[in-house]
């Protein structure tokens, strides 16, 4: 398809067509001709021989800039857009050492077991044309237990995640000692992937896998490849702890791209609520398919994208079957393996994905990407906008607003969107607990010095004398020796979620059938009792869960509704680390956090109409995290009157609603990095809503006649924290104001999800209460 043709699509959509009243923003970005650089004159013979048999005569200038950075041993960071040509960036310095030296071993790690198994093929692309293939091989869950020795004994390349260098290379590395003692290079690919909890812990595995190679005599260069970040380098430094060399000059074409912002119209005056922006999704991506367009369509959920792929296959029945698929975390290898390769080949015409997609697995040249809702940040939208139009060929990509504040904000704004920065990657590897762990694993793995630090770390001593204490490890002739009873690793998970992974089986007829697998985590979420299952279009109702043996049976059903969870949290003030003296003052500490799923919703299909739901009981999760909240008195007199303490409760919800959506703009970080609640006296009473979305008032008597007051309160929704709460309280002002900003400038009249979020009671003027407790606490800020 040519780029005219997208032309002709997108000027039926945003000229005659009955939704172009509803675009608020059409940018063109101009494409780029590619800058050209001859091949390294040193590069070795039969390397150049293989590139030239695969009709690569030449490289992008960042290429080469990079090849001849790694060649002077630099540690080096390249950040350049989707589809530039990244991993040649490393591929080319690592393939030439080899063939020079095949003592050499080089280690890649990627997020996903997808792009490791994407890069491995890529490998073998390069591998059939050498005369002397080098030994590459991908190490994950899924490496059958008998290869893994002969990979161990003979690999040259290993391509692996994170998870796995942690718990299987590092706690092991005896069994890896050839390997790591030549160990020449480590390649770091999607670092803007490693954000908050994840990226600080992956700054602890490699403080880990550097002392070890120290131990056997080895010191590898590190390559690290990103999509576009505001602070590259220092996100590459403060996960590989040394100096690093930044490229961010790409030399590679790229094509015309088509940028639409879309806020669905609104359906509802009064509540001013705007119509489904996963219906609008479906009408939209059906424009582009009817056009000819091979389009993805990513989704922030996984339940989303089942959704998705139901209505779309029901708009498209006329497309083949098997022309309409989805794509996200849980599906099984050999189902991610087909469709990347119906992506590619061209027999799947629209995928539905989640960020799984987002990374840069070869999908082929799709031309149109939908963004059914704002994925949280700019850096990740621009990435899911980069998986449409690859090199030279022209785009199209449509964001899609939810009724959520930040999409409203962002559609709202769109110069904002154009005009700003990608945000920053922050990742905290000092903090306490992240290093706590990981101290205790580097323990086992080797023993401590006298005077040795952890990533030079002043604190170790004390944390190995805290950890002898706890009876971890033992202190024999000043050396720190691990005396736990199992190996550490296994109980730290660098993602935030159990490595525990639950099997979905069918058990509609006859034998179990595997569905896919599911982290422990989401279980409550998604599969607990009377939920929905969703998976490729079909519909199944959990039947019974089995802890023991991680399984959850499901058996096959039709309804014309899905559930959603309910969640509800609970907070308590463990400390206060600091305090302003405002009027309204703010606070920052540590908090405890209890949360847990206590019922569910039945939405319908279509209409997404809420046909009722039910409580369910459910184990809690507990944990300890950074927090930032604002004490606001309340009158004693509100406590009395049910209807007065309702809507004061409201007014309350929408003003913190407020301050969480805004926070996410402020600190440039995702919603779902932050969590809120309402808590009055600091935890000795809450107020929180039921699952069918009434006030539950619990006041004790004892507080009726003291001074109440109510906390809005923002924590870290990783244990521990990651330094968001703390930003807050220095931002505590400009908060407040964006806040106040956000609220008025809302065309809304009583309040609606755009700007205080959902309305729970009747004629309630909540958007005017909202503002009135915001100036409150604004006019009380000392500046």
């Amino acid at each position: 398809m040519t780029t005219s043709r997208i032309d002709e699509i997108l000027s039926t959509l945003t000229g005659s067509s009955r939704k172009s009243r509803w675009i608020t923003a059409f940018r063109r970005i101009p494409g780029a001709a590619a800058l050209w650089v001859d091949l390294p004159g040193d590069l070795h013979p039969e390397l150049v021989r293989a590139m030239e048999s695969l009709n690569i005569r030449k490289l992008y200038s960042h290429q080469a800039e990079a090849f001849h950075a790694v060649r002077n041993d630099r540690d080096t960071v390249i950040v350049t857009p989707t589809a530039s040509g990244k991993t040649w960036c490393y591929n080319l310095p690592v393939l030439d050492g080899l063939l020079k030296n095949p003592a050499r071993r080089a280690v890649y790690v990627f997020p996903t077991k997808a792009l490791c198994h994407d890069q491995l093929h890529e490998l073998q692309r390069i591998n059939r044309k050498l005369a002397h293939p080098v030994h590459a091989a991908t190490y994950d869950g899924d490496t059958p237990s008998g290869s893994r020795q002969q990979i161990r004994k003979s690999v040259q390349i290993l391509l692996t995640n994170p998870d796995m260098l942690h718990t299987a290379v590092l706690p092991h590395h005896t069994k890896w000692q050839q390997m790591l003692g030549q160990l020449d290079a480590v390649v770091i690919d999607e670092l803007h992937h490693y954000r908050g909890v994840f990226g600080s812990h992956l700054g602890n595995v490699i403080r880990r896998l550097l002392r070890i190679c120290t131990f056997y005599g080895s010191n590898p260069r590190f390559i690290l490849c990103s999509a576009t970040l505001a602070n590259p380098r220092e996100l590459a430094e403060a996960v590989t702890g040394r100096s690093v060399h930044l490229i961010n000059r790409s030399g590679a074409p790229s094509g015309e791209r088509n940028f639409l912002l879309y806020n669905p119209p609104v359906i509802d005056p009064e509540k001013w609520i705007r119509r489904s922006y996963l219906a609008e999704a479906v009408e939209i991506a059906r424009i582009f398919l009817e056009g000819g367009a091979q389009t993805i369509v990513f989704a922030r959920t996984r339940l989303n994208v089942e959704i998705l792929l139901k209505e779309l296959r029901r708009a498209m029945k006329e497309m083949p079957e098997g022309a309409v698929r989805g794509y996200r975390g849980g599906y099984l290898p050999v189902e991610r393996r087909e469709i990347e390769s119906g992506l590619r080949e061209g027999t799947i015409r629209c995928v539905v994905a989640t960020s799984a997609l987002e990374l840069g697995v070869d999908i082929g040249n799709l031309e149109t990407a939908i963004l059914a809702g704002y994925p949280g940040t700019i850096a990740s939208t621009w990435q899911r906008a980069g998986r449409a139009g690859r090199r030279e060929g022209g785009s199209a990509t449509v964001l899609i607003a939810s009724s959520a504040p930040l999409d409203q904000f962002i559609v709202r704004n769109p110069d904002y969107f154009f005009g700003s920065g990608v945000e920053h990657g922050l990742i905290n590897p000092n903090n306490l607990l992240i290093l706590l762990e990981h101290i205790r694993c580097a323990a086992f793995e080797l023993p401590f010095a006298p005077t040795e630090l952890f990533g030079d770390r002043p604190e170790t001593r004390e944390i190995l004398e805290f950890l002898e204490e706890e009876g971890d490890v033992i202190n024999t002739a000043g050396r720190w020796h691990y005396s736990g009873g199992t190996y550490p690793a296994a109980s730290v998970s660098l993602r935030s979620i159990s490595s525990t992974r639950y099997r979905i089986v069918d058990s509609s007829g006859g034998a179990p059938v595997l569905i896919e697998e599911i982290d422990a985590v989401s279980v409550p979420f998604l599969l607990h009792p009377e939920a929905v299952f969703l998976h490729e279009d079909k519909q199944y109702l959990v039947h019974g869960i089995d802890p023991e043996n991680l399984t959850v049976s499901v058996v096959s059903t039709r309804t014309d509704y899905f559930t959603v969870p309910v969640e509800q949290s609970s907070v308590l003030v463990v400390e206060t680390a600091a305090s302003s003296d405002d009027l309204y003052p703010a606070h920052y500490g540590e908090l405890e956090v209890c949360s847990k799923v206590v019922g569910y919703r039945r939405l319908k299909f279509h209409t997404m109409e809420n046909v009722g739901g039910a409580a369910v009981d459910l184990p809690e999760n507990r944990y300890r995290t950074a927090g930032f909240w604002i004490t606001y008195p309340v009158d004693p007199e509100n406590l009395e009157n049910k209807q007065r303490f309702e809507e004061l409760v409201d007014a309350l919800a929408g003003g913190l609603s407020a301050m969480h959506s805004v926070s996410s703009v402020l600190l440039m970080s995702e919603p779902g990095d932050l969590g809120t609640w309402l808590s009055g006296g600091r935890g000795r009473w809450t107020v929180q809503r039921s699952y069918l979305g009434s006030i539950d008032i619990q006041v004790p008597e004892s507080l009726r006649t003291a001074h109440p007051e109510i906390d809005f309160v923002i924590f870290d929704r990783h244990p521990g924290g990651v330094g968001l709460s703390e930003q807050l309280f220095v931002l505590f002002g400009a908060l407040i104001d964006a806040a106040v900003r956000l609220v008025e400038e809302c065309p809304c009249r009583t309040g609606c999800p755009a700007c205080v979020g959902p309305v729970y009671l009747k004629k309630s003027l909540v958007k005017n209460r909202a503002v009135q407790v915001l100036k409150r606490i604004q006019q009380g800020i000392r500046r």
